[in-house]
């Protein structure tokens, strides 16, 4: 017998309820009644359907999406599709499944009612719906009447980082399934595993399922699995209209326990292997349903430091969590395609993370390729439910916006859909229940609860935030459960304008200790290139209203910080030009001592995540690359910083750091330190041979206090190997005067920051001697990518500051995107040269472009093939 799931996400169309005079009844029944709707895939909101077609075009643009009248989406909005049961299929049982409809819904099909707005209510609910009484063969009507979010419901949203969709997301937001099977359907598949973790040798899993009989009649069979070349089976009897849950407990199935696994691990760690569980159920010989999931063999703890401090094993190996804050598309459009890029980027910035404050995904794309690509997630909800001034109704101040005991019920279920439905992915190590507040006792315990019975395999939090929030830097009321205590992680800040000096040397809040679940030094700009496709061309400069509605909101919705902290320390911008090379100038010096704090305080710390990570729409704020996936230059200054080889610069104890990150020693390693002043005179040059255990960092280099050296100085760090090839550089610019913070200053409700009394002085580098670069290039094509191989040679003796490599269109000048640098933002010591690779996919001629702080780029040379 055939079964199977077909996903519907073609022929959809949409209208509005204002326009439609029909009910689901009548839409349910005539083919010809939605000829002219508007178009429409599922999964997709209303919004986002909208523009797809024109209706509203480039929203991003200026403030176009101010223009959009969210009053059109305050009536509910119309889904409707035909799907074809086919002659062979007509005897099967049938069912339909929605992943996700913001926020209620009432379906009709075939002139049926399925489901009412009591049975779907809720973003995060996942339901099901037997409807082999109301399906038939040929052509199938399905008609879905959406019924938006309204002020106090647990739906998708956004915070600070970006403005609301005019929609608030109303839509199917994620994947609506047929399926179909005879009389016993497949849910629910989970596997455990458990590892010796003495020496991985062995591993014992655990399979289940959960068996539904939607029939009227008592059924047998066996549930049949196989992983690989392990098979097990078992008979059941399911009785009328009932579940049961079978599980395979390796005690019982000895096949189950695994010689020589192959284990998941983050890929910084090793491979991130995946098996595959085949399960199907037979009546005999018949099959009646079959699924399969992929999963990996491997297993979480967490630990503490000083009974204060969380952090998180993997295969019981320590992990100093390195990431940044993802989100999904403000009109909840990405694609395959755009996920796809975004987390190879999160790969080459070397981070092993990305937190999802809010469970985000327009279906597990995103968490499918986490697996795949060994990237560990934080998955869980997002802080907009917990303040009044984004649920748009009174809050508990201590328990956010879910504490009365009908919403508790709602959100307790909403969050047992979607463990079950995530479940299976080995990349997410921890779940977080709460972000800014805890979860009331009642939440809780039903979120206790849920774990206990559907996924005992990892740890949660019952908050983001937690220690030290007795200086209630978010909030007036402490971060602690009465269930569970402190969560042992924090959430003080920074999120705007910080000096490199704060993360070696802060120990009150956001500094070098412990596992910081968000924090960022504000702006990121994005390149030039980008914000002339969002900002109008007689806005760019000066800066405008207009950039200031692409900022964050509330404390963030304007550059103000950051403009004041580029003049006093780089000097006033001129132009445009000059304005975004000091932002990715800054942007570079403030985004890498974060992470490489955090990298040299190993000992002490557990884990930091950059707020953030992407963006939702063109933004000035929070971001390592932009919304057009060009990378800033944040993003190198991440990808340099936690290089897992690397050294590094302490600005509090002006010492030079080895850190190593892999799992094993090193050995005949050389470091090799200069310093050059303004002028590009060579002030010292020193070699240091060292070896580096594993996962650790060691000051090998004092520094200590330079004397009779320019006010802005040069410092280049280098890692060579035992056969003197480099594995590791890192350049900083420095100053002889030292950035002064302010802890004292009074920032109101929300410490935000810690700002500066007195800043560096960079002064000094707009000064620098200008000269010229000579740079080769080659194209080649490999497999399904090019790769373009540049060496750049800086033929002066003067040092070549701050190169930034741009591929373009040959013909359009627009940039290329995604590009895999190897790296970017480099700077060249006098005489020096360096080959840099790049990874693009592009159809059409390419051309190369060099920027440089002082530097002409001349003598372009292609070689050809």
């Amino acid at each position: 017998m055939k079964h199977l799931k077909i996903e519907l996400k073609d022929n959809w169309k949409i209208q509005s309820s204002e326009k439609v005079s029909q009910t689901g009844y009548e839409l349910s029944l005539k083919s010809n009644t939605t000829s002219d709707w508007i178009p429409a895939q599922v999964p997709s909101t209303v919004l986002g359907t909208l523009v797809l077609n024109q209706i509203y075009k480039d929203p991003y643009f200026g403030e176009n999406l101010k223009n959009i009248p969210p009053e059109k989406f305050k009536a509910p909005w119309w889904y409707t599709t035909c799907f074809t049961i086919a002659d062979d299929k007509s005897a099967l049982d049938a069912c339909l499944e929605f992943e996700g409809i913001n926020y209620k819904a009432n379906i009709w099909l075939n002139g049926n009612l399925i489901a009412d707005s009591k049975a779907i209510n809720g973003a995060f609910r996942i339901t099901s719906f037997t409807i082999s009484d109301a399906v038939k063969t040929g052509e199938n009507l399905l008609a879905i009447e959406v019924i938006p979010p309204k002020s106090g419901d647990f739906s998708t949203g956004f915070v600070d980082w970006n403005p609301a969709p005019p929609d608030g997301n109303m839509g199917i937001f994620r994947p609506v399934k047929l399926h179909l099977y005879k009389g016993i359907k497949i849910n629910r598949p989970f596997v455990q595993s458990s590892i010796d973790l003495n020496n991985f040798t062995s591993a014992e899993l655990t399979v289940s399922a959960q068996l539904e009989n939607t029939t009227n009649k008592t059924i047998s069979g066996s549930l049949v699995g196989q992983i690989g070349d392990i098979e097990f089976n078992k008979k059941v009897t399911i009785p009328v209209n009932s579940s049961i849950t079978i599980e395979f407990d390796p005690t019982i199935y000895p096949q189950l326990k695994l010689r020589n696994p192959k284990l998941w691990w983050p890929f910084h760690l090793g491979n991130p292997h995946l098996y595959t569980l085949n399960l199907h159920f037979e009546v005999e010989k018949e099959i009646t349903d079959s699924t399969n999931i992929q999963f990996g063999v491997r297993q979480i703890e967490d630990f503490w430091l000083n009974d204060i401090h969380r952090g998180y094993k993997i295969n019981g190996k320590k992990v100093l969590i390195k990431g940044a804050g993802w989100t999904d598309d403000l009109l909840l459009m990405d694609t395959d395609s755009t996920i796809e890029a975004q987390l190879n980027y999160v790969k080459q910035m070397n981070l092993n993370t990305i937190r999802l404050e809010g469970i985000w995904g327009k279906n597990q794309k995103l968490y499918d390729l986490c697996d795949e690509l060994g990237i560990l997630m934080m998955v869980g909800w997002s802080c907009h439910w917990e303040h009044e001034i984004h649920m748009g109704v009174p809050v508990n101040e201590r328990f956010g916006g879910v504490y009365k005991p009908h919403d508790i019920e709602q959100v307790a279920q909403a969050w047992e859909d979607q463990v079950i439905w995530l479940r299976n992915h080995p990349s997410i190590f921890v779940w977080t229940v709460a972000s800014d507040k805890v979860p009331i006792n009642q939440l809780e315990q039903k979120y206790i609860d849920t774990f206990k019975k559907y996924d005992p395999t990892r740890p949660y939090l019952n908050s983001t935030g937690g220690v030290g929030s007795d200086q209630h830097v978010i909030g007036s009321e402490d971060i602690i459960s009465e269930i569970s205590g402190s969560s042992g992680v924090k959430m003080l800040g920074p999120y705007d304008y910080t000096a490199p000096i704060y993360w070696f040397t802060d120990t009150r809040f956001g500094g070098a200790y412990g596992f910081n679940t968000e924090t960022g030094t504000g702006a990121q700009i994005p390149q030039l290139e980008s914000l002339k496709k969002f900002i109008p061309e007689d806005q760019l400069w000066p800066i405008s209203k207009v950039w200031n509605y692409h900022c964050g909101r509330y404390e963030f919705a304007n550059l103000n910080r950051f403009k004041t902290a580029i003049k006093e320390r780089y000097g006033n911008p001129l132009n445009l030009y000059e304005f975004n090379q000091k932002a990715q100038v800054m942007n570079y010096e403030l985004m890498r001592p974060m992470f490489e704090a955090f990298q040299v305080n190993k000992e002490k710390s557990t884990g930091i995540i950059q707020w953030m990570l992407n963006a939702a729409w063109p933004k000035m704020y929070w971001q390592l690359y932009d919304y057009y996936l060009m990378p800033t230059a944040a993003f190198y200054a991440t990808q340099k910083a936690c290089a897992p080889l690397h050294l590094i610069y302490n600005y509090g104890d002006y010492k030079i750091y080895a850190v190593n990150d892999h799992l094993n020693t090193i050995k005949n390693l050389k470091a090799r330190i200069r310093i050059y002043d303004i002028t590009s005179k060579e002030y010292l040059d020193h070699r240091i041979e060292f070896e580096i255990t594993a996962d650790t960092s060691i000051p090998i280099y004092d520094l200590g206090y330079l004397e009779n050296i320019s006010t802005t100085y040069f410092l280049d760090l280098r890692i060579m190997d035992e056969r003197d090839i480099e594995i590791d550089i890192n350049f900083y610019w420095l100053s002889t005067k030292e950035e002064e913070l302010d802890y004292e200053t009074n920032l109101g409700e929300f410490a935000f920051h810690t700002p500066s009394k007195i800043y560096s002085d960079f002064y000094l580098l707009n000064s620098l001697e200008k000269g010229d670069l000579t740079v080769h290039y080659q194209i080649i094509e490999v497999e399904n990518y090019q790769e373009i191989m540049v060496k750049i040679i800086n033929p002066e003796r003067l040092i070549a500051f701050f190169i930034n490599l741009k591929l373009q269109d040959k013909k359009q000048g627009t940039p290329i995107l995604p590009i895999y640098w190897e790296d970017n933002f480099i700077s060249l010591l006098p005489g020096e040269s360096r080959i840099l690779k790049g990874k693009f996919n592009h159809n059409a001629p390419v051309a190369l472009k060099i920027d440089s702080w002082n530097f002409n780029t001349v003598n372009y040379e292609e070689i050809s093939n």
